[in-house]
């Protein structure tokens, strides 16, 4: 049987692994074994930060609809119900965009809810 010589493979999984290293900082960035733990640690980070990016925008939009809600007279839970009923079905996402960006349109909204 022929010899089979390893180095390669392994030559390209490091240098793999200490690309997606690439600035991190002290022995991190430039030795394999260090640089492979921060690598794994940092896509579990990216992964559950990727999912808590979602809450954090949906919560960022609720205040500011209640805030532009509060302006016009009426608070947040209660506009979401009347939205509700009346079977309008914009997410809190482009509301919120409205509230900021036309107010105009947004007033004719609260009206159509009321």
């Amino acid at each position: 049987m022929t010899r089979v010589k390893r180095g390669v493979m392994t030559k390209k999984r490091h240098k793999n692994i200490l690309k997606a290293a690439k600035g991190f900082r002290w022995g991190r960035k430039n030795l394999f074994t260090k640089a492979k733990e921060a690598v794994i640690k940092a896509g579990k980070y990216a992964h559950r930060d990727r999912r808590a990016k979602k809450r954090t925008f949906r919560s960022l939009w609720i205040t500011r609809l209640n805030t532009a809600l509060r302006l016009h007279g009426i608070k947040y839970s209660a506009f979401i119900a009347l939205q509700t009923t009346k079977n309008i079905a914009l997410d809190r996402k482009v509301l919120s965009q409205m509230a900021v960006e036309n107010e105009a349109t947004f007033k004719t909204l609260i009206e159509k809810v009321r």
